[in-house]
Formats: structure tokens, sequence, C-alpha cells
């Protein structure tokens, strides 16, 4: 029963209900934004949200059947826990402080997507797996953020106080800058009043070390990462199987092994009964 109901979690016609389920849930908290269809068929909008809570609740409680007599080995996977956690904000109170939090849980159902798509979660595993190397490029974005702020003002701020009059006016143009928006509007500012040559060299460098360098750093780093978890699927999976091969061949040594078992026991039998009738001639004689 254990096993029939594992390969039915496990199989793709119940992956891809699941999957239709959420999209469903992430179309009905979208409906449930516009007061006019919620006035015309709010009632229907809540009896499906009831349905897909329910849903969700019920393939919570298959997997973990899957799990018994542990049914506590679900939450050993942390996709596991990051789907019933979602499913047990939904079943707070719909009324008082509970309301906005019941209103986000709702949109936070089509989250669970990536849960239920594997190439969906190889992207997040590479984000997560990238945070320690991005915070220090982020650390070297926010000192080259800082150096240039300061020395915008320095260089800016007398006559452009509204870019530069202020360290968080500075940061914000500068990320303006790093970003390319308008940035020639910021550019062309500045001519009238400090050296082109000081502009360009202030502007060119920053967005080249900004843009052009430690930006594409986050990006090589997020490409490193997807392909250490690429590896660290496949090698999950290679030990799945060779795991998996190694139960098959020794349940058929051991069903060898009782047909083995089986023979010398007609074996015996058949010399058994053959003493036992070369004793009974040997006694008549």
């Amino acid at each position: 029963m254990s096993n029939r109901l594992k390969t039915f979690v496990q199989s793709k016609p119940f992956h891809h209900s699941i999957v239709a389920v959420i999209v469903l849930a992430g179309v009905v908290a979208g409906l449930e934004t516009s007061p006019a269809i919620m006035a015309q068929h709010g009632g229907l909008l809540l009896a499906l949200d009831k349905l897909i809570l329910g849903i969700f609740i019920v393939e919570a409680l298959l997997k973990m059947a899957v799990h018994r007599p542990q049914p506590w080995r679900y939450f050993a996977d942390g996709w596991n826990v990051f789907d019933f956690f979602i499913v047990l904000i939904c079943l707070l109170p719909v009324g008082g402080p509970f309301a906005a939090v019941l209103r986000l849980a709702r949109a936070l159902r089509l989250l669970r997507l990536v849960s239920a798509l594997p190439k969906l979660q190889l992207l997040v595993g590479a984000l997560l797996k990238s945070l320690s190397a991005m915070g220090y490029v982020s650390l070297l974005l926010g000192l080259l953020f800082y150096i240039y702020a300061v020395a915008g003002i320095h260089l800016f701020g007398a006559h452009d106080p509204k870019n530069f009059g202020s360290l968080p006016a500075a940061f914000l143009s500068l990320f303006r800058l790093v970003t390319l928006d308008n940035w020639a509007d910021l550019f062309n500012a500045q001519l009238p009043y400090v050296s082109g040559l000081k502009v360009a060299i202030y502007f060119v460098t920053f967005i080249v070390f900004g843009t052009m360098i430690i930006l594409n750093l986050f990006i090589g780093i997020i490409m490193n990462s997807m392909s250490e978890m690429h590896a660290e699927i496949e090698a999950q999976d290679r030990q799945r199987h060779e795991k998996e091969l190694g139960l098959a061949t020794l349940t058929d040594e051991f069903n060898q092994f009782e047909q083995q078992l089986d023979a010398l026991k007609e074996q015996a039998a058949t010399l058994k009964r053959r003493a036992g009738e070369a004793a009974r001639l040997a006694g008549n004689r």
C-alpha cells in the first residue's frame, strides 16, 4: 500500500495536477483584487479558494503518508517545509490582524511553482548558493558607491544640489548611472560648470567599474552556482540510481538464493524418501 501511494504521489499526472492547481490559485488571487469581479463572482472565487486550499492540504497529507511510520521525514525536504508553511498561513483566521497576511499568502501560493518545477528549483538553489559570494561583491559595490558619492558631492554638489547635494541624493544619482537610466542627462548637467575632462573621467570610470565589471561579477557568480547546482543534482541522481540498482541486485540475489534453497530442500526430501525406502527393503529381507 505504501509503495502504491508513493508511486501515485510521484507520478506525472499527480504532479501536473498540482501544478495546474497552483496556477489556478495565482489566477484566483489576481481576480480577487478586482472589486467589480468580486461583486459579481465573489462567492465562486471564495469557493475556489477553499477548494484549492483543501487540495493543498490533501497533497501534504499524502506526502506525509508516503513516509509512514515516520511522517516527520516529510519535513526533511526544504521545499516541503516551504509548501507546508504557505498552507499553514492560509489556515489563519480570515478577519482581524491576519487579514493582510492571508491576502499575501494567497498570492504567495503561486511561489509553490518553484517547488513543483525542478528547473525553477535549480535557479532558486543557485541564487541561494551564491549569496555568500554575492555579499562580498555587494560590499565592493557599496565601497565604490561611497567613494564616488563623496567625490561627486565635492565636484558637482555646489551647482547641482538636486543630484549631488547630499549622500542620499548622490547615491540615487549613482544608482541611475549604474543602471544607465538617463545617465546622459546627469552628464550634460555638469558640463557648463565643471571641466569636461573631469566629468568624462568621473562618469566613464564609474560606469565601467560599476556596470561593466561589478554587475557582470554578479552574473558570473550566479552562472557558476548554477553549474555547481547542476553537478550536485546529477551526482544525487547518480547515487539514487546506483542505490536503486544495488537494491535491485540484492533482491535478485536473494530470489536466486531462495530458489537454490528450495531446490536443496527438494533434494533433501528426495534423499530422505529414498533412505526410508531402502530401510524398509532391508528390514523385509
